[in-house]
């Protein structure tokens, strides 16, 4: 399983939300190169980026260091937040970034998703799902988890599945930056129900343990962040249990 150590970005600096509030928001790291670069010594390949402000507001709040970060830290960079039409999105890919994440946009209209697939190939997008329990199950957030999809979770995953996406990542919402563990139940759902989606696992990931679980339900990569923020695991032990 793929280790996606990560970095989210709020006013050009490391932070770590709780629950997607904004309002809560710790600061950890001045220098989010920096961090990129230690997670590359520690043996990272990936790094996963999310611009919080872009997510929040729809701009291009902290995309200079996201494009630092692939230029300069030796990682390989999935990032997104605030990708909110096509032509950002490709030009986002064609400055560098890797892995594109795209979020709203992609609930809101598939059809752009299937143009930049056509395009670009399934290795080059990673498409967000961020839900949260609701009366019919769990509802898809949108707008930096600010407001929600009229879709269901079970349909827009059949959809993506059945345009040609293959990563796929799934926050919940409820775990995010709580350090409560994982929602395995969750990722070993996905891993029987979509064999043909690489499902990337995020929120409540506190250590080595959960690392270990998701690995056994099938997950094909977990984001982990104020884990390592917190000291709660070592990079060295996220590297070696993935």
């Amino acid at each position: 399983m793929l280790i996606l150590p990560a970095i989210d970005l709020m006013n050009g600096r490391c932070v770590r939300l709780e629950k997607g509030a904004f309002a809560h928001a710790t600061l950890y790291q001045a220098d989010p190169l920096a961090m990129a670069k230690s997670f590359a010594e520690a043996g990272a390949e990936w790094v996963h980026v999310i611009d919080l402000d872009g997510a929040r507001n729809g701009k291009e709040g902290n995309r200079d260091w996201v494009l630092r970060i692939c230029r300069e830290a030796g990682l390989k960079v999935q990032s997104g937040g605030g990708l909110r039409s096509e032509d950002e999105v490709v030009a986002f890919l064609e400055a560098g970034i890797d892995r594109a994440i795209v979020g709203s946009m992609a609930v809101r209209d598939p059809a752009v998703i299937e143009r930049l697939l056509a395009r670009f190939g399934p290795e080059r997008l990673t498409i967000a799902l961020d839900v949260r329990p609701g009366a019919q199950g769990l509802e898809v957030a949108v707008d930096g988890w600010q407001a929600k999809s009229e879709t269901a979770f079970d349909d827009l995953l059949k959809r993506f599945r059945d345009i040609g996406a293959r990563h796929i990542l799934v926050t919940d919402i409820s775990r995010d930056g709580m350090l409560q563990g994982a929602n395995v139940a969750l990722y070993k759902g996905l891993a029987g129900d979509y064999p043909d989606l690489a499902v990337q696992a995020s929120g409540g990931v506190a250590g080595k343990a959960d690392i270990d679980l998701l690995a056994a339900s099938g997950a094909a990569a977990a984001v982990v962040g104020k884990a390592i923020y917190e000291g709660r695991v070592s990079l060295a032990e996220l590297f070696d249990a993935g």
